[in-house]
């Protein structure tokens, strides 16, 4: 069953408790650091997993959080956002399309993500995303928010706000686009799972790699996200990229991400 309690302490959290932004940046820096991201249950289901996507949190919670197993987005963001509307703060889910290998961005609802209103402001919480990404949430405003060596700006542009980031060597790269729109979990059914192929709905965002297991966990100066047998590493800002050719070599970042360190 859900426990606040339980999912704190799994966090290894025990500061205020008042819904602000200094406590939801706590928790999702927390949650990343703590719970991986893994697809690899759901790798073999292709688009049949969007049906999962009002999935029974009681049910779930030991397995993704209390173990911490991990999940993708709509397993993570869905517990993380029981856990702040429990803690006071106002939650919405968004849909985003993640940016591709060509630039281009995805469906709208490749990928399910929180909006926090913390007063006047809105904050972007995602616990969710393969990455890299942003690991402390980033505020819906002008100008340049840094974060553990890297840049991250939220822009409006042809009607969606977009998210990108920086490292200190890089250039400008998306992460992905979202419209300030509530969603409700059907629309992941409705618009997801059951459109047609020939319609041109085309998943490969992080939800559904076909055929790719993807696994990440954050760690105090960065994040590590194995896609296949390719690792990206980013740490202070510096990202690196290399092919995990030897088993030993894979396995050994496996048991990292999902074990921690």
């Amino acid at each position: 069953m859900f426990s606040v309690d339980s999912y704190l302490a799994t966090l290894g959290y025990s500061g205020p408790l008042e819904p602000t932004s200094k406590t939801l940046r706590e928790l999702q820096r927390r949650h990343l650091m703590t719970i991986p991201f893994d697809n690899s249950g759901r790798v073999d289901q292709g688009t049949a997993s969007l049906k999962d996507v009002d999935i029974d949190l009681d049910e779930a919670f030991g397995r993704v959080v209390t173990e911490r197993r991990g999940g993708v987005c709509f397993e993570l963001n869905g517990m993380f956002n029981r856990l702040l509307k429990e803690l006071g703060f106002q939650t919405m889910f968004l849909g985003a399309g993640v940016r591709g290998p060509g630039g281009t961005y995805g469906p709208d609802l490749e990928h399910m993500f929180l909006g926090v209103r913390i007063g006047e402001e809105l904050w972007l919480g995602d616990v969710g995303f393969a990455g890299p990404g942003f690991i402390d949430p980033l505020q819906v405003t002008d100008g340049v928010q840094e974060q553990y060596g890297c840049q991250y700006r939220v822009f409006g542009a042809d009607g969606y706000h977009v998210v990108e980031r920086k490292t200190r060597t890089g250039d400008w790269q998306g992460v992905y686009r979202f419209r300030e729109q509530p969603r409700r979990l059907a629309e992941w059914v409705e618009d997801g799972g059951d459109k047609p192929e020939e319609d041109g709905w085309n998943w490969e965002g992080e939800l559904v790699a076909a055929d790719t297991v993807i696994r990440a966990r954050s760690f105090e100066t960065g994040q590590m996200v194995l896609v296949g047998r390719r690792l990206v590493r980013v740490d202070d800002g510096e990202e690196q990229v290399r092919v995990l050719v030897k088993p030993e070599d894979y396995q050994a970042v496996v048991d990292e991400i999902l074990g921690g360190t």
